[in-house]
């Protein structure tokens, strides 16, 4: 099978490896087991390879091609208008790693500004045709929802009704919210089968009244065998020693080995900690979780909130931690890999979460993977992860409201130690092994 992915992730190449974001690389990986070739459209960066970045491992082969044109090249080319002997061949030049993956640079784009809706009007008809021309020479169609070059793919699969196409929209799919033109676009283009045929669009969450083309989905973090580490039993482990000591009313013993605190009576004289992961920008609302838990320690609790992720917020929260004194409180980690945000979860006791608007947040799901009870905003498909309150809180906005809810968990520790245990048995049916299973189901529907 060929395979086509048409995304707006950007991409690097070094050592003749393609890099992307980690969590969408992770997934992609999986997807590639089923192909045979495949052929990534997306835009392509010079940058230096981020720690929350990967690499495609297409059935274990490394690129074998030793005269790839140059990566400075073909970001230039992709960048600039193309001369007259390209417009002759009216396509930007791939990247080729081996002889079955292929990365084919495209310019990104955008209309935030008259400047960039200009450059957009120029270089749109050539990722139209880039996009039309893969997708002509390919098998199975794969688009990444929403974003811009995924406005153009929904656009362009039109062409190919007969063509197997899977779409996976990682937005947010209620219909009630509140969501920009271009996306609310995308969402009527795929969910119209007279448009989209042959086609699964793969949804966060399960929704009332949608068209046959819309499979509820879900998405991954870890494996049944990192449950299997040695670590995995102590977050269990300790939810049950607390409900044991509670029911019989007796002293609990401070295990200091142990990377989490005891969760028992006296919670509250205890440090208690918080983790916010993701992007700092305003849409996740970082900076609210910085003033919940500033307001907690104004009110006497032992807290501290550890921060993982980069962004355009993140001189806001470094003022606002300077201005209130909070250095030993408040702990900006920056982007981190995998295994060290995992170890920061077992060691949290609440992640606070409060984004605007969300698909499936992953870091909600990893949270509660490793007993950390998420304390988020009611947006997409969050009260359906939070059981509606059974293992985790939706909150608003508010300080106060948030800072109560918190509280209620210090105050109850049985209610605390009920929810941990049912978010996480509710998040470890979502393995790795399941998610691959559900796409290789997924693909060999057609």
């Amino acid at each position: 099978m060929k395979f086509a992915i048409i995304t707006h992730a950007v991409h690097k190449l070094k050592d003749k490896n393609i890099y992307a974001y980690e969590p969408y690389v992770r997934e992609m990986n999986l997807w590639l087991k089923y192909v045979d070739e495949v052929e990534i459209i997306a835009p392509v960066s010079n940058d230096d390879i981020f720690s929350i970045e990967s690499k495609y491992q297409f059935k274990d082969r490394h690129c074998e091609h030793s005269e790839a044109i140059s990566l400075k090249e073909q970001i230039a080319t992709s960048q600039t208008p193309l001369n007259d002997e390209q417009e002759k061949q009216n396509a930007l030049p791939s990247i080729p790693c081996n002889d079955k993956i292929k990365l084919i640079p495209i310019p990104s784009f955008d209309i935030t500004s008259i400047k960039n809706g200009i450059k957009a009007i120029f270089r749109i008809p050539k990722i139209f045709v880039r996009i039309y021309k893969t997708m002509q020479r390919t098998d199975h169609i794969h688009l990444r929802c929403p974003g811009n070059i995924g406005l153009l793919g929904c656009i362009v699969q039109i062409f190919f009704p007969n063509k197997p196409k899977t779409v996976k929209y990682a937005g947010n799919w209620d219909p009630k919210s509140k969501q920009p033109l271009s996306y609310r676009f995308q969402k009527w283009i795929v969910s119209n089968t007279f448009l989209t045929k042959n086609t699964k669009v793969l949804v966060y969450g399960e929704w009332s009244n949608q068209s046959k083309n819309i499979v509820p989905f879900f998405t991954a973090s870890y494996s049944e065998e990192e449950l299997q580490e040695k670590q995995k039993s102590l977050r269990q482990a300790q939810i049950d020693n607390a409900e044991e000591q509670i029911a019989t009313s007796r002293t609990p013993r401070n295990d200091e080995n142990n990377s989490h605190p005891d969760l028992v009576e006296g919670f509250d004289d205890k440090c208690i900690h918080f983790i916010f992961v993701g992007a700092l920008t305003k849409e996740k609302q970082p900076l609210l979780s910085v003033k919940v838990v500033h307001e907690l320690k104004m009110k006497g609790y032992n807290v501290q909130l550890n921060m993982y992720g980069e962004g355009i917020e993140r001189n806001h929260i470094e003022q606002y931690i300077q201005q209130n004194q909070l250095r030993k409180t408040v702990i900006l980690h920056g982007n981190a890999s995998k295994d060290i945000v995992k170890n920061a979860y077992k060691k949290a006791h609440f992640l606070l979460f409060i984004s605007k608007s969300e698909g499936w947040p992953k870091v909600v799901a990893e949270a509660m993977f490793w007993g950390c009870l998420p304390i988020s905003s009611n947006v997409s498909c969050i009260p359906y992860m939070l059981g509606n309150g059974s293992r985790g809180t939706m909150v608003n906005t508010e300080i106060k409201e948030i800072v109560s809810v918190i509280e209620d968990y210090l105050e109850h520790n049985e209610k605390y130690a009920e929810h941990v245990k049912e978010a996480i048995k509710w998040s470890r049916q979502y393995t790795l092994e399941k998610f691959e299973k559900e796409i290789k189901s997924v693909l060999l529907s057609f």
